[in-house]
């Protein structure tokens, strides 16, 4: 191909790849998606995640679909030949099918189930195999956050998925060079602030926990003073983090507890200082005297001060 042609075809391209993103990870011939490596992945989410927010939502996600489907076709045809009823009946069945969460937009995990991806690389978002609790969250963010500095740092991040890889017994398959680009690229994806390594936060989506027990709806709605909590309620809390039956919440165990209190406080930007704080207040509120540990009745305290009820109430 001489210096004229190559110029046109790759002129052609670029024209293809900007009238429709998902054109070019499609097998020409099959129109099958090819598999993307760790940087094709990033390439799409970074494309359609336009306000960089985290998900792929309202005219984001209607454009993804469009482009998705229509680039299935082999004659290129305009993503707007999908007419917004098709567009709606898509979006359900995608939705229905995708949205594991089911809160009407798509996080990068769910995006990632769709998209044919390196094997090494898929087993990274852990989606079939989340944690059952904070207290299980805790303790692996002690175990990587080797300098005690209250971050993952991109050295620590590689460490966690190396040995994250070498739990699934993939580990032979996979380079130093493909480490360095994994962690590279789980740092764009979930380094929301940019700052170059993880807070608890940023941490706690990548790797997360089957459930924060303390957002089911009892909780929510004692929290906010609408329902009473009930001697059963709290029963179920202290035996959830009081994971060695001890007879108290201490360590990882109420760290894990306070991690996912925080969450209904901070929502989703939270760091190890804010932790360390919510457990300052948490346990002058209460009196505690018993430094890093809570029994059964001060726990009872915490959960009714949060709830506005007197325990004379709940009695």
């Amino acid at each position: 191909m001489d210096s004229a042609a190559a110029a046109a075809a790759a002129k052609r391209v670029q024209i293809e790849k900007a009238h429709n993103f998902m054109r070019q990870y499609r097998d020409p011939e099959s129109r099958e998606l090819k598999k993307l490596s760790a940087n094709q992945f990033m390439d799409v989410w970074a494309h359609y995640d336009k306000d960089g927010n985290g998900y792929i939502e309202g005219t984001e996600l209607d454009g993804f679909l469009r482009e998705f489907v229509s680039s299935a076709n082999a004659t290129d045809i305009s993503p707007e030949a999908v007419t917004d009823t098709m567009l709606e009946e898509l979006k359900s069945c995608f939705m229905e099918a995708y949205d594991d969460n089911q809160d009407g937009k798509i996080d990068i995990r769910e995006l990632a189930q769709l998209l044919p991806m390196e094997e090494n690389f898929l087993l990274l978002f852990r989606f079939d195999n989340p944690l059952e609790s904070s207290v299980e969250f805790m303790k692996i963010w002690r175990e990587y956050d080797t300098d005690n500095s209250g971050y993952i740092e991109a050295d620590e991040l590689k460490n966690f998925l190396r040995d994250l890889l070498k739990e699934a017994k993939k580990i032979n398959d996979v380079s130093e060079d493909k480490l360095i680009e994994y962690t590279d690229t789980m740092l764009q994806v979930f380094d929301a602030n940019k700052d170059g390594r993880l807070q608890l936060s940023e941490m706690a989506k990548l790797l997360p926990v089957k459930e924060n027990f303390l957002c089911r709806q009892v909780f929510k709605e004692g929290i906010d003073g609408a329902t009473k909590l009930t001697k059963e309620d709290i029963e179920k809390v202290f035996s959830l983090y009081d994971r060695d039956n001890s007879g108290t919440i201490e360590n990882e165990e109420l760290k894990g507890f306070l991690k996912d209190l925080l969450e209904l406080v901070k929502k989703d930007d939270y760091d190890a200082q804010d932790l360390a704080a919510f457990e300052e207040t948490i346990m002058r509120g209460v009196g505690t005297d018993k430094h890093g540990k809570i029994s059964r009745k001060e726990l009872t305290m915490i959960l009714l001060t949060l709830a506005k009820i007197s325990p004379d109430d709940e009695e």
